[in-house]
């Protein structure tokens, strides 16, 4: 077994090795002056069981060759096994067709990624769960769920609160956080009127007097969230925070989320946080290393993935 990073996220990678006990596979993955995408793996991966860790979040194109030459140089080594870790599988949020002549790129994706050689893919948090159904390998969805769960329980304990969901596709992730919480559910009813904006239009539930928690697999821009938080203030909430598994952040996220009534928006490494992030008294990232790690290990040795659904 042996691991694998390009530059998108190699403090994630680093992380993962440590759990595993494990120093990362010496490799140079690197850009010509005209950025061209050059890799060249420095030591024997001949009939390894090998783990590519490579996010394809922003810049997101770049990334996404660096992770295709990635496998493609792994394969040509005589890799046993490519296993293409995405803990943030970009482009995800095109799995469908939402007006004609409009592509379905997240198919596209998991066309390259099967076609460039990898054998078996492990992602987190899916935008949508069918996207599994795009490649023709086998792919495991991990959910960070556990690990965010695990960081409420331990601020929120003791404590009135409601889970809420920004809108309503995000109704089952919501019902499962407020599961293993013990807590009800609140739904944010909006409509967007055009991509990037959304306009808050009520609330379904009661969440008057308690502490309102918003889960969402993506925060972006932040516009979505933030509208939210300020509808559940205005409906007399004690105070509002989100759970997000991928940290996007892009455009004018950092200052609606600084400028904003939420307290606090935790996100995971699953994208390395930026300098903004880590500068932000209101955003903090919990590290989904240890998950990662887990579950590549058993992938490694032929045993369930299963139990870290829970």
């Amino acid at each position: 077994m042996k691991i694998l990073t390009g530059n998108s996220n190699s403090e994630l990678a680093e992380a993962i090795g440590a759990y595993l006990n494990m120093p990362l596979a010496k490799a140079s993955v690197k850009t010509f002056s005209d950025k061209e995408v050059f890799v060249e793996i420095h030591e024997n991966v001949r009939g390894e069981d090998v783990f590519l860790i490579q996010p394809t979040n922003y810049p997101a194109n770049d990334h996404m060759m660096e992770l295709l030459v990635c496998i493609d140089a792994l394969r040509r080594a005589s890799a046993r096994r490519i296993t293409a870790v995405l803990p943030y599988f970009g482009y995800a949020r095109q799995d469908r067709k939402p007006g004609p002549r409009t592509p379905i790129s997240a198919k596209l994706v998991a066309n390259l990624i099967t076609t460039a050689g990898a054998d078996r893919v492990l992602t987190m948090d899916l935008h949508a769960g069918q996207i599994q159904g795009f490649f023709d390998i086998p792919t495991d969805n991990l959910y960070a769920m556990p690990v965010l769960v695990r960081d409420l329980k331990e601020k929120y304990a003791g404590r009135e609160m409601t889970i809420v969901s920004p809108d309503v596709g995000g109704v089952v992730r919501a019902r499962a956080y407020a599961k293993r919480m013990g807590a009800p559910i609140a739904i944010i009813d909006k409509r967007r009127e055009r991509a990037g904006e959304s306009e808050v239009m009520h609330i379904v539930g009661e969440v008057a007097g308690t502490h309102c928690v918003l889960v969402d697999d993506i925060v972006d821009s932040a516009g979505t969230l933030c509208n939210a938080a300020q509808a559940l203030m205005d409906a007399g909430a004690k105070s509002v925070s989100a759970y997000v598994a991928h940290g996007v952040l892009s455009g004018p996220a950092y200052e609606r989320i600084n400028n904003g009534v939420m307290d606090e928006l935790v996100i995971t490494d699953s994208i390395r946080p930026t300098e903004e992030a880590r500068n932000s008294k209101k955003i903090r990232a919990v590290t989904v290393a240890p998950l990662l790690a887990e579950a590549m290990n058993r992938i490694a040795h032929e045993t369930s993935v299963s139990s870290l659904f829970d």
